[in-house]
Formats: structure tokens, C-alpha cells, sequence
């Protein structure tokens, strides 16, 4: 019979209950289907009285943990329906190429998921949130919101400042449409995320690679560039770069900030990744408020398919950006906005992170056990890593080869911003993996591939 642990948990006894069993379901010692105690046989065995076990049990399945089934008894929830959006993908084929987030462990986000639809259901005006919003900026304690989250990465900005948007590509969006025009040219990291190029490609605009070393862009080369006039803005990810990994030191950042300031060059800095440090350095938009151009999500922190960004600019631009934000989607969804703000309010979004980081780390350490004696390039706390190709392997053949083998990577080609020559190196992502056994067996056939000799047909197909 289950036996719940209420030490840890504060409260009521109902609620302590209720709580004993999230945490049961979460680290799997309460799986989908286990038949619940009787509401005597639990009440007994906590020496409570059984209303406090109906009252548990009725609110645990308002929570979506359990349900009761008449003369059957009460059972830990399973699925009734099928959401697994990813279902129709080559199950032969295990995604090493997307920079996705693990999944929680113990369905945690879909716990807390559940648990907030519940409760907002049971608030008055609900349709609110599904009737379009006056400001495209967004509803003001959604914004508040996204000013909170951003103070956790250590940048303060007014709720006033902040755009609410669908995720950090969209904010990019807004950014770049407002900023530039067709032909302009922006600067960029030597290599930079595929997500930046495929704008560039869209908005008509050129990208220009910085060289970059250890940690990040070069000072003086940027400086080189600027007196040349090329560009008037830089996109930059400064905290574990996309796909290097690099993390740019606090006098980097001042370093380059003071560049950009003294060339009128305006900062776009995404920060989505800085979340998964526990004491990042200062974002780089810190040095040159008024001319960067701040943005962080929840989808690499919380949710891929919840959506939710948030741009911090300077005050005059608040209005010209607003005008963009509506002219490609007309408003961030205020439902995703308010369930994010939730989360980001009562701790929820924390524990998300603090389970992400963990995850993150073991799985970096899976990676180093199994490249063991090859050379990469990884933060470790990140959902990637960089492996350099020893000899003769060439990005694109290493990449053939092991989707031949049933594994996919990105070669670097898809990172180099301009017509550069790429290196011989592939990005490996570790998030998308549903456990670390399958990661694990990936990464087996990586390192064996890395023991081979390319095949040359490769090269013609």
C-alpha cells in the first residue's frame, strides 16, 4: 500500500496529501494506473479521519493526479488522450540536431499544467483571456512579468519596456523589421544560430561574422568592422552560445558594449540560454541601455510549445516595436501569457529550471564519458556541445554517415552566417532524447563513427 512522506510537506494534512502525491507521481514511485488506498486504509494509517482523505483525493483529482472510478476505487491518472505532438516522427531515428530542452522528469511541467488550467478555471471572466488584447505590447502583469523573469538573469526593466511575444524568434522578428531595411547588413558571432539566418534570409538582409575567440566576439576585431560602416546593428548570444557554447566574461561585455556605443551600433542580445546558469554574468545590454535590445523565453526554460518571449528596449522604441509585434501576429496569446506569469509568480518556472539544469548536467557528463579522447567545445550546463572532426572527416560526410546509422547532427555549414568557409566540426544536441538510455545509445554510434573512415560515395548523393 503507498505509504505518503508528509514531513516534507507544510500546510493542512488534506493539502500536505495532496502534495505527497504530486511528488510520488513526479519521481515515478506513483505510476499512471497504480490503484490508490482505500480512503479507510490511508485514513487509518495516518491516523487522520477519512473526510481528510475524500477532501485530498477530491482535490488531487481536480488537479488532474487522480481520478475515481465507481466501484473500482481511486487510481493515479494516465493519459486519456494522445498529445505527443512529436508522434509521427522516424522512431529509427534518434534527433541529435535539435537544440531542444530535456523533458521533465515525472511529467512535471504537465503536472503543473494541469494544475493551473484547474485553477484558472475556477476564476471569474476566464474568457477574457481569449479575446484580443488592447496593446500589442501586451496586458500589463504580463509584462510585469516578463521584467521579473528578466531581473532573474540579472537585467532590470521597467514593465513599461517590456514586449510580450511568441517566443524569442518572434521577438527577433519584431526587432529586425523594425530596425532594419532590405540590404542592411548585421553583424553577427563567427558562427551563429541557424534561427538568425533563416530572418536574414526572410527580411532580405546580410549577415556579417565576427571573429570570435574563448570567450565570444573580439573586441578589436569588432572595432575593425565598425570603422568599415557595414552594418548598425549586432546580434549577439553572449551566455552559452549557439552552437560554441562560449560564455562572454563581465569585462568582455564592457569591452564590446563600449564598441557598439562608440559606433551608434545597436545591441540585439538573445539571452534565452542564461537561465541555465545559477549566476550568470550581466547581460551585455547592462553596458548600453540605451541602445540594446534585450530578449529572453520560456521555451528553452519552461515550454517549447508555450510560446512565450519578452523583449526589453529602450523607452522611444517601445512604440515603433509595438507597431511591428501587430503587424505579424497582432498579439502575443494572453492565455500562454497568463499561465507563464503563473509560474514565474508562485515559483513554478524555477523548479522547472532547477530540474533543467540538473537534467542538463547529467546528460553533459553522459556526453563526456562517451567522447571520451575526442576534442568538443561545451558549457556544462548547456542542451549542446561543438565536436571538432578529427581527420579526414569533413562536416557534412560525418553527418550523412551517421544518418545512415540513424542518428541526426547539424553540421557547421548551418552556423556560418556568410559564404565562409565552414569548419569541420557538427553541432550534438542533448535535450530531444526522451531518456539519457536512448541519448546514450546515440552517442555510442557517434563515437563509433568518429573510429571509422568516411566513405566516399557519401560525397556524391
Amino acid at each position: 500500500m503507498w505509504t505518503p512522506d508528509l514531513s516534507r510537506h507544510e500546510g493542512p494534512r488534506y493539502t500536505a496529501i495532496v502534495e505527497a502525491i504530486a511528488a510520488d507521481i513526479e519521481h515515478g514511485r506513483l505510476k499512471p494506473g497504480d490503484q490508490m488506498p482505500t480512503h479507510r486504509e490511508l485514513a487509518t494509517q495516518l491516523g487522520v479521519t477519512t473526510g481528510t482523505i475524500t477532501r485530498a483525493y477530491a482535490e488531487a483529482a481536480r488537479r488532474g493526479l487522480l481520478v475515481g472510478e465507481t466501484g473500482r476505487g481511486t487510481f493515479v491518472k494516465g493519459d486519456l488522450l494522445d498529445f505527443d505532438l512529436s508522434a509521427d516522427e522516424d522512431e529509427a531515428l534518434t534527433d541529435l540536431s535539435s537544440n531542444n530542452p530535456p523533458p521533465s522528469a515525472g511529467d512535471l511541467l504537465g503536472q503543473a499544467l494541469a494544475k493551473t488550467l484547474s485553477d484558472l478555471s475556477a476564476r471569474r471572466g476566464l474568457s477574457a483571456l481569449l479575446n484580443y488584447g488592447a496593446a500589442a505590447a501586451g496586458a500589463q502583469r504580463h509584462r510585469a512579468a516578463g521584467a521579473e523573469w528578466m531581473a532573474r538573469s540579472g537585467f532590470d526593466a521597467r514593465p513599461g519596456q517590456v514586449l510580450v511575444c511568441n517566443g524569442a524568434l518572434h521577438a527577433m522578428t519584431v526587432v529586425f523589421a523594425t530596425l532594419c531595411r532590405p540590404g542592411d547588413t548585421v553583424f553577427t558571432e563567427s558562427l551563429t544560430y541557424p534561427g538568425m539566418k533563416n530572418l536574414a534570409n526572410l527580411l532580405n538582409l546580410r549577415l556579417q561574422g565576427l571573429p570570435t575567440d574563448t570567450e565570444g566576439i573580439v573586441p578589436e576585431a569588432f572595432e575593425e568592422a565598425c570603422r568599415g560602416g557595414a552594418a548598425r546593428v549586432l546580434y549577439t548570444i553572449p551566455t552559452v552560445q549557439n552552437p560554441l557554447g562560449t560564455v562572454m566574461s563581465e569585462a568582455r561585455r564592457r569591452e564590446v558594449a563600449a564598441v557598439a556605443a562608440a559606433h551608434e551600433v545597436a545591441i540585439v542580445e538573445d539571452d534565452v540560454h542564461s537561465f541555465m546558469l545559477p549566476s550568470p554574468p550581466p547581460p551585455l545590454s547592462r553596458f548600453a541601455p540605451e541602445n540594446s535590445y534585450y530578449i529572453l523565453s520560456t521555451s528553452k526554460s519552461i515550454g517549447g510549445g508555450m510560446r512565450v518571449g519578452y523583449l526589453a528596449a529602450p523607452g522611444r522604441m517601445v512604440e515603433p516595436l509595438s507597431t511591428s509585434l501587430r503587424a505579424t501576429v497582432w498579439m502575443a496569446a494572453p492565455l500562454m501569457a497568463e499561465i507563464v506569469s503563473e509560474w514565474i509568480g508562485d515559483g513554478t518556472a524555477d523548479r522547472l529550471v532547477e530540474q533543467k539544469r540538473a537534467e542538463a548536467a547529467a546528460r553533459q557528463e553522459s556526453a563526456a564519458r562517451a567522447l571520451e579522447g575526442f576534442e568538443f567545445d561545451a558549457h556544462p550546463l548547456s542542451f549542446h556541445l561543438w565536436l571538432h572532426l578529427p581527420e579526414p572527416w569533413r562536416s557534412n560526410e560525418f553527418a550523412a554517415q551517421l544518418k545512415r546509422r540513424g542518428v541526426l547532427v547539424s553540421p557547421s555549414e548551418a552556423f556560418v552566417p556568410g559564404r565562409e568557409e565552414a569548419p569541420h566540426a557538427v553541432r550534438i544536441c542533448l535535450g530531444t532524447p526522451r531518456t539519457r538510455e536512448r541519448l546514450e545509445n546515440a552517442l555510442a554510434v557517434v563515437r563509433g563513427v568518429l573510429q571509422e573512415t568516411p566513405d566516399p560515395c557519401l560525397s556524391f548523393i
